[in-house]
C-alpha cells in the first residue's frame, strides 16, 4: 500500500510525486492522459521552460520520477474515490482497486468554451485565456476578445504589451462600458460571433462581417472540475467551483489533499491557472503529507 495515491499527472501531481519520492515516501500516480493544456503547443512564463511543449515537460518529469523507487506511475482512469476504514479506496475503470491512507487530487479544471463553431479547434493554438501565458507573443499585433464580462480587464492587461484589441460584444456591453473600452483604444464590434476559423497565421472571425485578427483571448469560458471526486468525497467547495484548501493543500476531509488549478484558498479571489503555480501547490501539498507522516 502506498502512502498516498495521486490522481492526475499534470504539473501539480508530478511535482508532488517528486517531493514525496525525494523523501522516500511512496506514491502511486494515476495518469488519465487528459490535461487542461493538452492542446497547447508551447508553455510560457515557466522559468527554464519558456516555450517548451507541455508534452516535453511531462515526458521529462516522468523520466526523472523513474529514478525514485518509491514512486509508481500508472496509466489509467479513476472512476471513484471513497473513504475506507484504513484510508481511501480508489477504483479504476479497468476494474483494479487500490487503497491508501491518503489521496491527493490533481485532476485540474475543465474549460467549457462558448458555443462558437471552430473555437475548440483553435483552443491552445490561436485562442487562449491567459495574458500572462500568451500575451507577449502578440506584441505589436491585433487580437480579438471574446466575451464582454471581463473584456476591460483583458484589454488593460494587454495594453503595455502593445496589443491592439477588437472586443466582440456578446450583448453584455452597455454604453458606459463601450465608452470605457473606446478610451482604452479598443475597437468594439457589436455583431455576435457566429464562427471562427484559421486564416493563414491568424484567425478569421465571422461576426456580421469578416474580421481578421492574429489571435483570440476568450474571457467567457466556464471552468468546472474535470473529475467528480470532490463531489464523491463531499469536499467543501468555493464559489469559483474550486475545492477549498488550506495553506498546505489540505481539504475539508482529513486525509485528502488537492493541488493545482482545481483548488485554492478562500482568501484567493479565484482560480489561477499556471504551470508554476500548479507545481508549487503540488510541492506544498506533498510537504504537508510528509510532515503528517513524520508525526505519525
Amino acid at each position: 500500500m502506498s502512502d498516498v495515491i495521486i490522481i492526475g499527472a499534470g504539473p501539480a501531481g508530478l511535482q508532488a510525486a517528486l517531493t514525496l519520492g525525494r523523501m522516500h515516501r511512496s506514491a502511486l500516480v494515476v495518469d488519465s492522459g487528459e490535461y487542461r493544456n493538452g492542446s497547447v503547443l508551447h508553455m510560457h512564463n515557466v522559468v527554464t521552460n519558456d516555450g517548451t511543449a507541455p508534452t516535453e515537460f511531462r515526458a521529462t518529469a516522468r523520466a526523472q520520477l523513474e529514478q525514485y523507487d518509491t514512486i509508481e506511475l500508472r496509466q489509467g482512469r479513476v472512476s471513484t474515490v471513497s473513504p475506507a476504514d484504513d484510508g481511501f479506496t480508489v477504483r479504476l475503470e479497468d476494474g483494479s482497486v487500490e487503497h491508501a491512507p491518503r489521496v491527493m487530487l490533481a485532476t485540474g479544471m475543465r474549460d467549457d468554451l462558448p458555443d462558437v463553431p471552430g473555437l475548440m479547434e483553435l483552443w491552445g493554438v490561436r485562442a487562449f485565456n491567459c495574458p500572462f501565458c500568451d500575451g507577449h507573443e502578440f506584441a505589436g499585433r491585433t487580437v480579438g476578445v471574446l466575451g464582454a464580462e471581463r473584456a476591460e480587464h483583458v484589454v488593460r492587461m494587454l495594453r503595455p504589451i502593445g496589443v491592439s484589441t477588437v472586443v466582440f460584444d456578446d450583448g453584455a456591453l452597455g454604453d458606459d462600458r463601450r465608452a470605457a473600452l473606446d478610451s482604452l483604444g479598443a475597437v468594439v464590434h457589436r455583431a455576435p460571433v457566429t464562427s471562427v476559423a484559421p486564416d493563414g497565421e491568424g484567425v478569421r472571425v465571422d461576426a456580421g462581417a469578416t474580421v481578421r485578427v492574429d489571435g483570440l483571448f476568450v474571457t467567457n469560458a466556464a471552468m468546472h472540475q474535470r473529475a467528480p471526486f470532490a463531489d464523491q468525497l463531499g469536499l467543501r467547495m468555493l464559489p469559483s467551483g474550486a475545492i477549498e484548501i488550506d495553506e498546505m493543500g489540505r481539504t475539508s476531509l482529513a486525509g485528502v489533499s488537492a493541488a493545482g488549478d482545481l483548488a485554492h484558498r478562500a482568501s484567493v479571489p479565484g482560480v489561477m491557472a499556471a504551470v508554476t503555480l500548479a507545481a508549487a501547490a503540488g510541492q506544498l501539498a506533498a510537504i504537508g503529507i510528509v510532515q503528517e507522516l513524520a508525526m505519525e
